[in-house]
């Protein structure tokens, strides 16, 4: 059997996360910088295998202070763990979804993930590449990676919720 390589087009292609703030409104933010790599079999990608690691440096809210806070001790630790990283361990058909679990790491704790990936199709560019995209969404418990500060607040509940939604745009390139 012959496996065919997708290289991410970056361009085309977000990564961002949501998270609840005040308990009262989501925040929603991006890693600017990451790399992923799908390999399959066929293009059903029955049984594909993805890759993906974001470079937490380039984690971006719109907001300086709070971008700051983020990559400091207190969450990320960007200095001492400058990515995280995703490896899947299995890729299975749902209907027109596919279910893909995998390790997650973050700050060298390793956790099972579930990512649901809605397969948008695969289309050729004006030059030729064949592409394929995918939107992904997850949700994640941030303090199981050790990303544990909060802040009570005086009406009762935290600042910072501790369930996380991972939301994706990925498009890949065949065969590069």
């Amino acid at each position: 059997m012959t496996t065919t390589t997708w290289a991410l087009d970056p361009t085309h292609s977000e990564l961002q996360f949501k998270v609840k703030h005040l308990m009262i409104t989501t925040v929603t933010g991006s890693l600017k910088s990451f790399s992923a790599a799908l390999t399959s079999v066929d293009d059903e990608f029955t049984d594909a295998t993805i890759s993906f690691s974001g470079n937490i440096s380039s984690l971006d809210t719109g907001n300086t202070d709070r971008d700051n806070h983020l990559k400091s001790g207190d969450f990320f630790d960007a200095e001492k763990f400058p990515t995280l990283d995703f490896k899947s361990t299995s890729m299975q058909k749902d209907g027109g979804d596919y279910i893909i679990n995998g390790d997650l790491t973050i700050k060298e704790t390793t956790k099972q993930v579930k990512l649901i990936a809605e397969f948008g199709g695969i289309a050729t560019d004006p030059w030729g590449n064949i592409k394929a995209g995918f939107t992904l969404s997850a949700k994640i418990n941030r303090s199981e990676f050790g990303l544990t500060w909060n802040a009570a607040l005086e009406t009762g509940g935290v600042m910072v919720s501790e369930e996380v939604r991972i939301l994706g745009e990925l498009q890949f390139v065949k065969g590069v």
